[in-house]
């Protein structure tokens, strides 16, 4: 009756010790594989709070700019509205900028100028974005491969145990072998939607630049009053 006793207790413990299996556990289970994808999750991590930021601080515009600069070119203050689009850091006041600089020049000539300008402020908030999209691409790809070649491992081990194969050792290696899918699919999952909103901003962004470049030329369409 005691060794009935002793047996259920020791079930019991080890089905609780199977049950309060955390992830992290698993994850080092998993291999040099979990950390590749630690890695990737790291870099996405970072470069997702690193284009947020930037694109977060590039958005903000001064309510008063266009009116101002549009007043100095109205009143012939050209240096002003240099000192002014200085004074503002943001890809808006550069592509001004630049555009205030060729005021004199034909309108063709100063639509290139600040789209020109445009397209290389874009582009600077866009770094980083490619590798995010590759994570979000390749993280459950690598998962993949190493739950592959855990099962590989596992029927290896299989074919040479011979008569002594069991169930637990079938049924181990695989949910070992699956831990690496589980991680590459969270991996990907988050870089994927962390890649989307941030292209999402960007486009935002550029919708937002595109406006107020119609509307400087508008000022230099304008007849001064």
């Amino acid at each position: 009756m005691l060794f009935l006793q002793a047996d259920t207790v020791q079930n019991a413990v080890q089905e609780t010790a199977v049950k309060s299996l955390s992830f992290f556990e698993m994850a080092v289970k998993g291999g040099w594989i979990m950390i590749v994808l630690a890695l990737l999750s790291v870099i996405a991590v970072y470069i997702f709070i690193d284009r947020f930021i930037a694109i977060k601080k590039a958005s903000r515009e001064q309510k008063s700019f266009m009116d101002n600069i549009k007043n100095f070119i109205f009143e012939g203050k050209v240096e002003q509205a240099l000192d002014n689009c200085r004074m503002n850091d943001g890809p808006l006041a550069r592509m001004i900028e630049k555009g205030v600089l060729r005021i004199g020049r034909p309108l063709g000539d100063v639509n290139a100028a600040v789209e020109n300008v445009g397209k290389q402020e874009v582009a600077k908030l866009e770094k980083g974005l490619p590798v995010l999209a590759s994570v979000a691409g390749g993280a459950p790809m690598i998962g993949f491969l190493g739950t592959v070649m855990g099962m590989v491992k596992a029927f290896y081990d299989m074919a040479n145990a011979g008569s002594n194969l069991d169930v637990g050792m079938l049924s181990g290696g695989i949910y070992l072998a699956l831990v690496t899918t589980v991680g590459g699919l969270i991996v990907g999952i988050i870089a994927y939607f962390g890649y989307n909103v941030l292209v999402a901003r960007v486009n935002n962004l550029v919708a937002q630049l595109e406006a107020k470049t119609t509307e400087f030329m508008d000022i230099l369409n304008e007849p001064a009053k």
